[in-house]
């Protein structure tokens, strides 16, 4: 299925043969979303750096019936602004299974107040929240004694709108809003994964700066310091960085089309506590960019003893994806 697009202007195709996203004509800023295609922005940058809703993977999946791929779990609709309402998996702590069972949405927002920690998860680009490595992390966790809220963000899955870096915080914060209301003395957590990081710090920055509010603990798993130090890292696009017009073409575009992510700047501003999870071989972002970014936290937090990293050796083969897999994962966050 071709990917929902949005034209800001009607213009005409960019006569490139492999137009990037964002294009700058003369001096005027010009912003259009293209449908997928054989290009090398498509194979190279989209699938990491740009919002990819359209891959709605595992294909075939009822969103709002959690119940015949999770347990303990119910699907709800959380209205974030005029015109957008995302959908969220609801996990209950394992030791609330049995209670859980045939119970209306009520009984789960009451049971947020329940002392057990709360995870917001920020998922990674493409697909849903109900992608396999992701049903494993709220499996793991929710036996671990955590609730998990899981959002499709704005434009992917059964949520409404288009999605863009700011609408994303939004939803974050909306979501944030809706827990803490029901949560009593629950602490909140975010956790982002891959591009879902960035989506995480930005959420606490605008808590603190914008509120004074600090959230409680935020997760990085398989982070980036910036999505365009992203784009230019990951393997694929070595073969690609010797030709001209590389950095304008691919790099500089996501800058036009606001699209920033800034996980370096966000992590200064922080002072809640931040846990950083990377894999060594993880090949889709390079695990120096976890080591980066854990570095640029402890610079900047005075209390070094809220930053920590923890990096996973190769021969657990967690990958980019699949940390969530590792069952000494509770343990560690804890």
């Amino acid at each position: 299925a071709a990917a929902p697009h949005v034209h800001l202007r009607a213009l005409p195709r960019p006569p490139l043969p492999y137009a990037p996203k964002q294009l700058a004509l003369r001096g005027h800023r010009i912003t259009e979303w293209l449908r997928l295609e054989e290009t090398i922005w498509d194979h190279l940058i989209q699938p990491l750096a740009v919002p990819c809703p359209a891959v709605a993977f595992p294909f075939f999946v009822d969103l709002r019936q959690p119940a015949l791929l999770l347990n303990n779990t119910i699907s709800l609709y959380l209205p974030t602004e005029p015109g957008v309402t995302v959908g969220i998996w609801h996990t209950v702590p394992g030791s609330s299974g049995t209670e859980a069972r045939g119970q209306e949405q009520r009984w789960f927002e009451e049971a947020l107040a329940d002392a057990h920690p709360i995870i917001i998860y920020l998922h990674g680009n493409g697909g849903t929240r109900a992608a396999s490595h992701r049903i494993q992390f709220m499996k793991l966790m929710g036996a671990a004694g955590f609730h998990i809220l899981a959002l499709d963000y704005r434009g992917y899955g059964d949520s409404s709108g288009h999605p863009s870096e700011s609408g994303f915080t939004t939803d974050v914060l909306a979501l944030y809003d809706w827990a803490k209301a029901r949560s009593g003395n629950s602490s909140i957590i975010f956790w982002g994964h891959s591009l879902g990081t960035g989506i995480a710090t930005n959420a606490a920055r605008k808590l603190q700066e914008e509120r004074g509010v600090q959230v409680d603990a935020v997760v990085l798993e398989s982070p980036y310091t910036n999505i365009r130090d992203a784009a230019a890292n990951i393997p694929i696009t070595k073969i690609y960085r010797q030709f001209p017009g590389f950095e304008y073409l691919i790099l500089d575009s996501m800058a036009l089309g606001n699209m920033f992510f800034r996980n370096d700047e966000n992590v200064k501003v922080l002072a809640c506590p931040l846990l950083i999870l990377h894999a060594e071989d993880d090949t889709v972002l390079p695990p120096q960019l976890g080591r980066q970014l854990f570095e640029t936290a402890r610079r900047a937090y005075s209390d070094k003893s809220k930053v920590k990293l923890i990096t996973f050796p190769e021969k657990l083969r967690l990958g980019h994806d699949y940390i969530s897999s590792n069952p000494e994962l509770p343990t560690l966050v804890k």
